[in-house]
Formats: structure tokens, sequence, C-alpha cells
């Protein structure tokens, strides 16, 4: 009979505290439970973790393993382990106390330390007690930039877990109504509590995170909750200055264009962007348009433009005298 070393299959350090081994089987129980597991070895992962957890937890039982484990390793159990001559467990298992799938074969090791008493109790308890809450479950939502602007109720598709009468766990289509507030930004996660994975036993759902995914717009660019977009204007309008309409997320407002604007210069319209605490601004890029020349009266505009500015646009500070 093989020696089992219940740490190794825990994880744990032989000095790990009744916490720690709490902690770490209720981790690992809900990774490899056969209900929710998709570990191809769930099924015996889960009985060797309750094994080792129903001695591990309690003190006087763990005391009785660490002698036996000693015992093997100062080489007297070598060939294959027996317990000392004359040892008998001074511990009894209580069935409705062990953490495993009803009906498990316990091993050979387990059975020669606590007796095969519990075997026969054991054999006639049916009922699993282990609960374990589910697994949250991660997803994404593209939603439009006037949605994240003015805030929406969007709807989601994606495939969930869902627990049948037969306690079977199949993934199945599922739609929900998630509301975008206003001011949500990009790659921001909103939670849904109790729409991830089914729990087992008294354990709750999880929860489902959703990313938010900003799509790009035709118009508006978003940095954070900056938002920019570019304007057209004429050259007369960017060299006199002018009040001209400007598209912002929430419609259209004034804007004065200063004196000898540049191509390219960005003028800010404060808390025009993306609402919140506090709320970002929009950058308006001024784009100069020149318009072409196609009458005998606009070509001899351009020319005298020409003859009243000496510009050489290739010259590194632009030439302008």
């Amino acid at each position: 009979m093989e020696f089992v070393d219940y740490y190794k299959v825990m994880g744990l350090e032989e000095d790990a505290s009744t916490d720690e081994i709490k902690r770490t089987y209720r981790k690992l129980a809900r990774k490899y439970h056969p209900d929710v597991s998709k570990e191809p070895d769930s099924e015996a992962r889960f009985k060797e973790l309750g094994e080792a957890y129903n001695v591990l937890k309690d003190a006087d039982r763990r005391r009785e393993y660490d002698e036996l484990k000693q015992y093997q390793s100062s080489g007297a159990g070598a060939g294959g382990f027996r317990p000392p001559p004359g040892w008998q467990s001074r511990e009894s298992i209580n069935p409705e106390d062990f953490s495993g799938p009803a009906g498990a074969d316990y091993s050979d090791f387990f059975e020669q330390i606590f007796g095969s008493r519990f075997r026969q109790q054991g054999s006639a308890h049916t009922e699993q007690h282990f609960d374990a809450r589910g697994q949250d479950i991660h997803s994404s939502l593209p939603v439009s930039i006037q949605d994240a602007f003015n805030g929406a109720t969007v709807e989601l598709s994606l495939s969930t877990p869902v627990v049948h009468h037969d306690g079977s766990i199949r993934n199945e289509q599922k739609k929900l109504k998630v509301k975008v507030p206003a001011g949500v930004t990009n790659g921001q996660k909103i939670r849904l509590r109790g729409q991830g994975g089914p729990g087992v036993g008294k354990g709750g759902s999880g929860d489902l995170y959703i990313e938010i995914q900003i799509r790009e717009d035709s118009r508006f660019h978003l940095d954070g909750k900056d938002v920019s977009v570019s304007v057209p204007v004429t050259p007369w309008e960017a060299a006199l200055g002018a009040s001209i309409d400007v598209p912002t997320l929430n419609g259209t407002v004034k804007m004065t264009v200063p004196a000898n604007a540049r191509q390219g210069q960005r003028l800010r319209l404060k808390g025009r962007g993306l609402p919140g605490k506090t709320p970002g601004d929009q950058y308006v890029i001024l784009s100069v348009i020149v318009p072409k020349a196609e009458t005998d009266e606009q070509k001899k505009a351009y020319q005298t433009m020409s003859e009243l500015w000496s510009v050489d646009p290739r010259a590194r500070d632009g030439g302008i005298s």
C-alpha cells in the first residue's frame, strides 16, 4: 500500500495553518467539482481533495497523520506503507463530515488508517454537503460614443452555464438588458450581480463582468473622457476670425475662431466631453479648406493675394513677411 501525502495533494506545506487549509480546499474543490469543472480528471482529483481535507482540517486527525508521515519518512515503511505494529486510529470519522462526492471509493491508505467502518457507514451516506459560489463570467459590450455620452440600455447576448432540473449544467444563449451609465469610458467594467455561473449547493451564483468597448465614430475621436472633432474653416474665417457652428455630442454650439488662426490649431470647449464628476472637454481641430479658383474673378483674387503677401510656404518658418 502506498503512503498518500495529503499535503502534496492540496499543494500545501506541512506547517500550513487551519485557515490556509480551508481556503485552499474551497478554491480547489470549486475548480475540480465534477458538476462545474472542465478538467478531464476532475472526479478523481475532487475525491483526493476530499480525503486530504477531511484528514487535515481536524487537529487530532492531522496529528495522527503527521505521526504516520514521520514514521514513513524515517524509512520504517520502506517497501510499501504499513502502520506501526499495534497502531490503531484514535479518531472515528463521521461520514456526515466527509467533504467529497457521495458514494466515492476511498483510497486503501485512507481506509487502512481510519478503519473499514467508515466505508460501511459512508456507503449509506448519499447526501453531498458541498457549497461553492459560481464562477464569475467576463464578457464585452460594444456601444456607440453617443450611448456612452447619454447613457442607454443595450441588449447583450452571450453563452452562460444554466442549471437544469436534473442537476446538469449546460451552456445556453442568454439575452440581458444592460444599463450603460452616462459617461462610461472605454474599457470600464459593469458588474451584474448573480448573472455569472451557477453555484453548487447553497453557494450563490457568480457575477457577470462586462467590459465596455466604445466603437470608432466617423466624426468624434475619444481619449478617456475628452472628445475631439475636426472642423473645416475658410481661409478668411481663419484670418479674420469668425463665429462658427461646431458639432458636439450634445448638439450644435457656437464657437469663436480667433483671428489669424492656424491650420490644425486646437480650440477647447470646456466640459463638452463625456459627463462625470469631472466631465471631459471637447477639442475642436481647425482644418483650413482652400477653395478652388474656377472663375476669372476668383483667379484674380488669388493673384491679388499673392501680391499682397510675400509667402514661401516651403521655408522653415513659413516665409511669411
